[in-house]
């Protein structure tokens, strides 16, 4: 059924709380999940900003290294129950990039939590939850999320 399961993070015990279903999930089909985080989005500066792109870049280097190492945690947790797990970081706008991995790894399904945060439908899925749940064009297991302990 199920052979590869993306779950898209962002770092937040919100997030996390699908990792219960998709340890289950995974257990009880065998497929194998694949930790995603996407990384900040580009820099965008206004017409006449300057930064010192020194700074900028050792920033991103720390944040590409933090994401690594978060989900590399939680890589070992699931591997250490017998759940084979990978990492992934992507880069860009944030739905964009979730369903451009859905795509790219052929995953049969994406798991996410929702914080459930502004708009009309944003307020019963999230904006990231919403933007995948009306472009993607596979299954989509969503719970929300409503706190952060």
């Amino acid at each position: 059924m199920y052979k590869t399961i993306l779950v898209p993070l962002d770092g937040s015990k919100r997030a996390e709380a699908i990792l219960p279903h998709v340890e289950n999930l995974a257990l009880s089909l065998n497929a194998k999940v694949i930790f995603f985080i996407v990384a900040e989005p580009s820099l965008m500066l206004e017409y006449d900003e300057v930064i010192d792109m020194s700074t900028y870049l050792e920033r991103s280097d720390k944040q590409k290294k933090d994401a690594e190492s978060y989900l590399a945690s939680l890589q070992e947790k699931f591997r250490s129950k017998g759940i084979e797990a990978q990492i992934l970081i992507g880069h860009g706008p944030v739905t964009k990039a979730i369903i451009d991995a859905a795509e790219e790894k052929n995953v049969g399904l994406v798991a996410m939590a929702s914080h459930g945060h502004g708009g009309l439908l944003r307020t019963f899925y999230g904006s990231v939850a919403a933007g995948v749940l009306q472009r993607i064009d596979r299954p989509l297991l969503l719970i929300r999320s409503r706190s952060d302990g």
